[in-house]
């Protein structure tokens, strides 16, 4: 079955007004010689939501993202973040750009030399040098504790962290300037059920604390039911849809309906339906219940 195209909204067919989105691509081209991994790609990212972006292995998900973030020259196309060019070359443009902006790459990026402080505070360090450095410390510390991560992290080395708690120092740096747009690239990939549904969690939390508009890529699926608002999908060189999840599943696309209806998410399905009453057990999606038990209670 085709989904209609009113059931399926594009870049260019939003809820809300244009101040709204606060990621805007239009016509994004992206080619490494012959290979095209990008032609004339359109996406919308609003203010205040958790998006999801999916697609199979080469679609380019990791490339939009260094394209947004100004780490990657994209061959063709505008981008604007925040209102801001994101292709200027005026260095202005992109430090306002880079200040207002938080990543978290997969495995943490952490400066292995430095201590998890350390490395919280490199930001601090080079956008307010004016602070002292007990200052920053304590920044530094309140971040870490924010990131889920307990206060003796501090002063822990990377290599002394588990895969998890690397994360969570990564998310803590990415945390650091206080940005309202965080992104974040396979946070769950390596972790164990238990610790990517308390990452799924923890972010979820800072999203809604925080007022951020998260842009997350995942294969995770379980993470796509359990937080993200709508989900942008990356096939045949474009986004082809951007809709809630339960849109997104009829959409009838060949790659789509292999991941969205293969064992794997019928088991992330089940486990969506299950958190859905408030006295379900926590798990993998489990905070989504916790969200829908917070909003009835709000209604009460």
């Amino acid at each position: 079955m085709t989904i209609p195209d009113s059931r399926l909204p594009t870049p260019d067919r939003v809820d809300g007004e244009a101040g709204d989105v606060v990621i805007r691509i239009r016509g994004l081209v992206n080619h490494f010689g012959e290979q095209v991994v990008h032609d004339g790609l359109d996406l919308d990212v609003r203010r205040g939501e958790i998006i999801g972006v999916v697609g199979g292995s080469g679609t380019g998900k990791s490339v939009m993202m260094r394209s947004i973030l100004g780490l990657r020259k994209p061959n063709a196309g505008q981008i604007e973040v925040l209102g801001i060019d994101a292709r200027s070359a005026d260095p202005q443009l992109r430090r306002e750009i880079e200040r207002n902006t938080g990543v978290l790459f997969q495995d943490g990026a952490l400066f292995s030399s430095l201590t998890v402080g350390e490395n919280v505070q490199v930001p601090l360090k080079e956008y307010h040098s004016e602070l002292p450095d007990s200052l920053r410390y304590e920044l530094a510390l309140l971040k870490v504790k924010l990131s889920g991560l307990s206060a003796d992290a501090i002063d822990k080395l990377p290599s002394q962290l588990s895969g998890g708690m690397r994360k969570r120092a990564g998310l803590a740096r990415a945390l650091a300037l206080d940005p309202p747009l965080l992104f974040l690239d396979e946070p769950t990939a390596g972790l164990d059920p238990i610790g990517a549904a308390a990452f799924d969690r923890l972010i979820r939390t800072l999203q809604q604390a925080l007022g951020l508009t998260v842009f997350l890529i995942t294969h995770d699926l379980d993470t796509l039911y359990a937080i993200c608002d709508r989900i942008a999908v990356l096939a045949d060189k474009k986004v082809i849809a951007c809709a809630p999840i339960e849109e997104v599943e009829k959409l009838d696309h060949p790659w789509v309906q292999e991941y969205f209806h293969g064992p794997r998410a019928r088991a992330a399905q089940v486990a969506r339906d299950k958190n859905e009453h408030p006295d379900a057990a926590h798990g993998r999606g489990g905070h989504a219940a916790d969200r829908r038990t917070d909003e009835d209670a709000s209604a009460r």
